[in-house]
């Protein structure tokens, strides 16, 4: 009876654990993913003579997004 209720108990746990992270994993990347854009932006912005926000946009998210699959 014991050993059933703490495997139960144990069960439950793991389970939690497993889903809290792929919960968090999920809403951090791209949390992460547009922090990297807007700083990628930024440096975009300070470097170059004639700035586009939209073009560095485009540029900045097709490279991190490609930098992020590899």
């Amino acid at each position: 009876m014991l050993l059933k209720n703490n495997l139960i108990k144990f069960t439950i746990i793991f389970f939690g654990i497993i889903a809290i992270y792929y919960f968090l994993k999920t809403n951090f990347v791209e949390y992460n993913t547009e922090k990297s854009i807007s700083a990628c932006v930024l440096a975009k912005k300070r470097t170059s003579e004639s700035f586009d926000l939209e073009k560095a946009k485009k540029f900045c998210e097709k490279e991190i997004r490609k930098s992020k699959k590899n």
